[in-house]
């Protein structure tokens, strides 16, 4: 009734609107029996792609125990009516089959539908986004957002990828022939364009291993919590022997990386460049899942309420610089609701898939380090692309609580030219 009175006198002729901010007005809304909520939130460890853990571990058998954990607190897992899943370089079809086999192995029944969706490097997050929009408008009750890559099985650029076509007309046509550039160019690009230095992008990939490496092995041992353990096949690349191993670390973090060290690598994508294999995101192996509902539902089931996702975006950049997304989808997800990305937001999950895009964005947005990427990023434990939307909400979902934060921004560049951000709320 407070909030009811409040409105009515902000519309009679004599209020002083100019005492309105933007953020006074929607920040922090009161909870609503329809805010789209998640209340179940696990991710893999992540694996170095075709050399580290899950480089045996078939796409079903990755996929199958985070959807079997967030389900496991629903009376009946027939209660979800769907899942989508964010994946990247399998063919659609392929990957759409396999999903459904891992549902079936989660026990999760026929009656559950399922499908993929293909964004890119922001699908875990185009994941939720789909099913929090499909829960909004009433299609469906509860829904399962989950992320899947395996690069050791489909890798990038791989020797059997199909090739695209390019035309006379795509030659004719910059911007179409920008969206086949390498996105190690479109790293250095973006380093050349916005003056980030080599030195610069070594600093800011050093504190990434360290803020990992704290959070896997330090006395908290946050990855811990976020982290469900794997036990899968492992095959022994000198002895042929195949083992039983049991993962519960992300491979990629190493916790002596200095900017020494880092300094002595090559560039890898240009003569004379700046982006190299320690300044750029590693090729991963992974999954994670959340499980979606209305609070009016978790309330009804007894269920703890994680977050509420607030708010989506997606902006278009130039192809050529595609890791500067995030400085663009930021700002725009925060003007849906009203708020301001510098004064409003507790913490940042920023995908680091060059140090060069992810330090650009950082200082474009005029963001601290303090609330950016604080148990480090893709640069430190690899980036399975369409797994890391939504592993990254795992990941601000946990911290959000420790630190008791009320609101979080997931965000990444896309290739091809984009940035996606969604904003979660601890309300």
């Amino acid at each position: 009734m407070n909030r009811i009175s409040h409105l009515c006198n902000q519309l009679k002729p004599d209020y002083d609107k100019s005492s309105i901010r933007a953020s006074n007005v929607s920040s922090y809304l009161s909870p609503q029996d329809d805010d789209v909520v998640i209340v179940s939130a696990i991710r893999t460890a992540i694996g170095k792609a075709r050399r580290g853990s899950f480089k045996d571990t078939d796409p079903i058998s990755l996929l199958k125990p985070v959807l079997e954990y967030v389900v496991k607190d629903l009376p009946s897992s027939s209660m979800v009516d769907d899942i989508c899943v964010g994946t990247v370089l399998a063919p659609g079809g392929l990957r759409a089959t396999q999903c459904r086999m891992a549902a079936f192995l989660a026990g999760i029944p026929k009656t559950t539908t399922l499908r993929t969706v293909n964004r890119q490097c922001s699908s875990g997050l185009q994941s939720i986004a789909d099913i929090a929009a499909s829960i909004k408008a009433g299609y469906i009750d509860i829904g399962i957002a989950a992320g899947l890559e395996s690069m050791s099985t489909n890798s990038m650029g791989g020797k059997n990828a199909k090739k695209i076509n390019i035309t006379d007309e795509v030659k004719m046509n910059m911007e179409s022939l920008n969206c086949l550039l390498p996105m190690g160019i479109t790293s250095e690009n973006v380093a050349s364009k916005y003056n980030i230095s080599r030195r610069e992008q070594d600093e800011f990939s050093t504190v990434s291993h360290q803020r990992a490496a704290k959070a896997t092995f330090g006395p908290n041992k946050k990855f811990s919590q976020e982290i469900l353990p794997i036990t899968t096949k492992w095959k022994d690349p000198k002895s042929g022997k195949v083992k039983t191993i049991t993962v519960d670390k992300d491979d990629g973090i190493r916790p002596q990386t200095t900017v020494d060290g880092l300094a002595k690598l090559r560039a890898v994508f240009k003569k004379g460049g700046s982006t190299t294999a320690g300044n750029a995101s590693q090729v991963s192996d992974g999954a994670a899942a959340v499980l979606l509902m209305k609070r009016s539902q978790a309330n009804k089931l007894g269920l703890k309420i994680m977050g509420r996702f607030r708010a989506f975006a997606v902006s278009g950049v130039a192809p050529e610089i595609m890791g500067v997304g995030p400085a663009y989808a930021i700002p725009k997800v925060c003007k849906q609701i009203g708020i301001s990305h510098l004064n409003d937001i507790d913490l940042y999950e920023i995908n680091e898939a060059f140090a060069s895009q992810a330090k650009y964005c950082v200082d474009k947005l005029g963001l601290s380090m303090d609330i950016v990427n604080v148990n480090g990023g893709a640069i430190a434990f690899g980036h399975p692309l369409g797994c890391t939307g939504t592993r990254m909400t795992v990941t601000l979902l946990k911290e959000m609580e420790r630190r008791g934060s009320k609101r979080g921004i997931v965000s990444m560049c896309i290739g091809t030219g984009m940035g996606a951000a969604g904003i979660f709320e601890r309300i």
